[in-house]
Formats: C-alpha cells, structure tokens, sequence
C-alpha cells in the first residue's frame, strides 16, 4: 500500500485495533502475524515492519502476547486483537434506530490515493496526509461511544462508507440518509479518480451497492463512498441527545446523515 516499512507497519497495527474501539473497547493483547519473501526482501526490512506495528500497539496500550512468521510469495502483516468492554454492552452494528445522527470520524479516500501511490500518481503532500490519517488510532473515538450513548458503531473498512453503512441498516433493520456534500473527503481525491485511479476492491463495492442505493447523484461523487478503505474511521449512529458530545470529544469527527425507519439506502 505505502513505500515505507515503518509506515506499513503503524497503517496495520491501527487497522487491526479498530474492530476493538468500533465495539466501544479498550485492546488488551495481541498477536502478531508476518509473512515474508525471505529471498526478495532482505529482513531488516520486515524488522522495520515489526518494530512500527509494535509502537503503534504500545501507544494503545496494548500488550503483544506472541505470534506466528510464515516464508511467503508476498509481505503480509497484522494482529489479532482482544481487548474488554469499556461499559456493561459492547457495541455492535445492529443496534441504530430512527432518528439516529450518522458521524464519520476520519475523510475517506484512502483506497483511491493508495491506488495512485502503487502507480506513481499521487501527489507526496496527499500521500502523507493520507498514511497519517490511516496510522491514527480510533482510540479517541471508540472511548467516546458508550460515553455519549452511541446506538451502534463499526469502522469503515474494506467495504467502503456506503458497505458499512448498508451492513448497520440491514443488522438493525433501518434505513439512511446520506448527505453527500457533508462526507469529508480528502482534497485531491477527485482529481485521482478522474486519472483513474480506482482499485479493484472498490469496483466489487460498486457493483455490490450501487444497484439498492437511491441517488440522483453522478457516480463520480458516490464513487468516494464505496472507496475500500484501510485503517477508515468509524461509521457512528447516535441519539440527538449524545451527538454534541460525540463531536465534540471526537475531533475532525462529521455529522453525514440520519438513520431512518424506511429501509432503503440514499445520498442526497
């Protein structure tokens, strides 16, 4: 995804400790998977690799236990997280009702401007916004949860804004409203997609969501939406009541939309 070891490290360890803040949890341990081409890529860069992840899991407070290294074709890196509940019920994504605020906490974009890293496309200002925002840790925004009431919760990840989202109405039988000029998107993305920089793993969200989402919008403004994203902030229901709170504990945190009784998916 990124040209820097140490930088592929922090994005995976973050990346693995957002499924624990999206459930309103605090990481406890975890363990550390590597996959490395032994004969292609020399071990002090896996060291790199490992010693980033390992200060991200410390800046979490989380405590990494033991793992497992595998020779392999291709790097791959990551951890398995367990953490606790910071209340007495975790948060789950089926649990959003009518009437619900829908906060994003982090721009999206990020499967559009790491597409353009790997083909030389992207600008070096926008690509270092971009690998800071992915290795910054939930951990602010998933303490916040249970603090302010949130309904439901999950981070946004692989299946883009607009999968996560369609994921949370169909766990808690609602619907949404999208407002598409209220989703923050990181300055540039725009530009990349009409260069064509579109990844794979955003197109089988496109084809996955646009056939039940409503809109009368072009698809180069909904394409930002389904962007497969890694390390993503997370997608929030919360009460009216909380939503205040919520954004003001949670900074660069966004009010996009409302839940809404009618199952049906739509970006206004």
């Amino acid at each position: 995804m990124v040209d820097s070891p140490s930088d592929w490290g922090r994005i995976a360890a973050a990346n693995a400790l957002s499924d624990v803040y999206a459930m309103g949890g605090q990481p406890l341990t975890a363990l550390q998977y590597l996959a490395w081409p032994r004969k292609e890529l020399a071990f002090d860069i896996a060291s790199q690799v490992i010693a980033a992840g390992m200060d991200v899991m410390a800046e979490a407070g989380c405590t990494v236990v033991g793992g497992h290294s595998i020779d392999s074709p291709e790097p791959t890196y990551g951890f398995a997280v367990t953490g606790t509940s910071l209340g007495l019920d975790v948060i789950t994504n089926a649990k959003a009702s009518p009437g619900d605020a829908l906060v994003l906490t982090k721009p999206l974009g990020m499967g559009i401007i790491t597409t353009a890293i790997k083909r030389g496309e992207c600008p070096t200002s926008l690509a270092e916004q971009a690998i800071e925002i992915m290795a910054t840790l939930n951990q602010v925004a998933g303490s916040a949860l249970i603090a302010h009431g949130a309904s439901a919760a999950t981070d946004v990840t692989g299946f883009g804004l607009l999968g996560h989202l369609s994921e949370m109405c169909d766990a808690s039988g609602v619907g949404a409203v999208v407002e598409a000029e209220a989703v923050p998107v990181l300055e540039g993305v725009h530009e990349l997609l009409e260069k064509g920089m579109w990844a794979g793993g955003s197109q089988r969200n496109a084809n996955s969501i646009l056939p039940r989402l409503e809109t009368d919008l072009p698809e180069s403004v909904v394409r930002p939406l389904i962007d497969a994203q890694t390390s993503g902030g997370l997608l929030v229901a919360i009460p009216e009541s909380g939503l205040p709170g919520y954004l003001g504990a949670v900074p660069g945190s966004v009010q996009i939309g409302r839940v809404t009784s009618e199952q049906s998916l739509v970006v206004a």
